[in-house]
């Protein structure tokens, strides 16, 4: 099994979404999150003010998937939330040893 992450912008999520419910992906967990990559934050402008904003909000997305699934999925999340434009995001691929799922002790790729 794997867990892919991925870092993206938020405007990108529901286009994820739909793109992985197509696939037959069943679940993924998103969290809210900020940071900063090459771009090093950018600014913006208040009342005139100039302002520079550091971290910049993305979504953090994981997804487990058996490993012959996961170069599919890769390339999902890939084509799903590319723009081409700086700040588009970041996947990593990480192994999973165990998934157990709690409400009927299911383990492994029956988990999922």
């Amino acid at each position: 099994m794997k867990m892919i992450v991925a870092i993206i912008r938020p405007s990108a999520m529901e286009g994820l979404r739909d793109a992985l419910a197509e696939a037959g992906v069943d679940g993924m967990t998103a969290f809210e999150a900020k940071g900063y990559g090459r771009q090093k934050g950018h600014t913006e402008i208040y009342r005139g003010a100039e302002y520079k904003i550091d971290f910049v909000p993305k979504v953090r997305v994981e997804i487990v998937v058996s490993a012959e699934q996961a170069p599919d999925v890769i390339d999902i999340v890939a084509k799903a939330t590319r723009t081409g434009k700086i700040g588009d995001g970041k996947i990593f691929v990480l192994p999973v040893e165990e998934a157990m799922r709690v409400r009927t002790g299911e383990k492994g790729a029956d988990a999922l």
